[in-house]
């Protein structure tokens, strides 16, 4: 199975990574491998490049014309390899003798720039992984990058060929699984999240599918206002991490 997922984690051959923050945090992973970077020449003069790896300085159309016009790049790109896949068998050695550990799984998020800012949070509030299905959600790009601004390289971005099988797995190496869903009868703070845990979100749309729900152990809610029916997925995502983190690292 696990070489099965690395097969699939490996699909795109080539990854071109744009803004200062997501090439820099690029450039500072021992396991991502940069073949070239292009910046337009300010750019090239300031850059810290102590592995050498080769750099064009280009214009800043050329740029454009490669990562799109609307793509804030700060006038510098990387064309990299993906990262080497980490599964969640890994995920599960790793955090196997450690009492507290935090995980995200998010169903059916599909839109990369929510994906990136989880990455973010997840990164801020000290989760080990997010987790995605490997059908409907976005493959690793520039723009999740972007919106990633670094967390990209530090926290792994796993895909998985059934959530609910990950889900078990999880589950058995002890963590405890807490669906994200405006319905749920607890709101989140009325109890505390578990030690290992892991969050499960759905999409902000149709929430979690149901075997993604029936897996988990419970569910919550945020408690939030009438006026407003729902948060974004990586809003409420943030606070989930941060009440987690509240309890269990500070």
């Amino acid at each position: 199975m696990a070489q099965k997922n690395q097969k699939m984690q490996k699909k795109n051959k080539e990854l071109w990574l744009y803004g200062t923050h997501p090439v820099m945090a690029a450039m500072d992973n021992p396991k991502r491998t940069i073949r070239e970077i292009w910046a337009v020449k300010s750019v090239a003069e300031t850059l810290k490049n102590p592995k050498k790896i080769p750099v064009k300085i280009v214009m800043r159309e050329q740029i454009d014309s490669l990562v799109g016009q609307n793509a804030v790049h700060q006038g510098i790109v990387a064309k990299c390899e993906p990262l080497p896949a980490y599964m969640v068998e890994d995920l599960i050695r790793d955090t196997k003798k450690t009492e507290k550990a935090l995980v995200v799984i998010l169903d059916q998020v599909s839109d990369p720039h929510n994906v990136g800012a989880i990455l973010r949070s997840s990164a801020a509030f000290g989760a080990r992984a997010v987790i995605v299905p490997d059908a409907n959600a976005p493959e690793e790009s520039g723009t999740l990058a972007k919106s990633a601004s670094g967390a990209l390289e530090v926290i792994p971005l796993i895909r998985v060929p059934n959530l609910s099988r990950a889900m078990e797995m999880l589950k058995k190496a002890d963590f405890w699984c807490v669906g994200m869903d405006g319905y749920a009868k607890k709101e989140m703070g009325e109890d505390k999240l578990p030690q290992k845990c892991v969050i499960v979100m759905g999409s902000e749309g149709d929430g979690m599918r149901r075997l993604t729900a029936e897996n988990c152990d419970y569910t919550v809610k945020l408690p939030i206002a009438r006026t407003v029916e729902s948060l974004n997925v990586s809003n409420a995502c943030a606070i989930a991490l941060y009440e987690w983190n509240r309890i269990h690292l500070k």
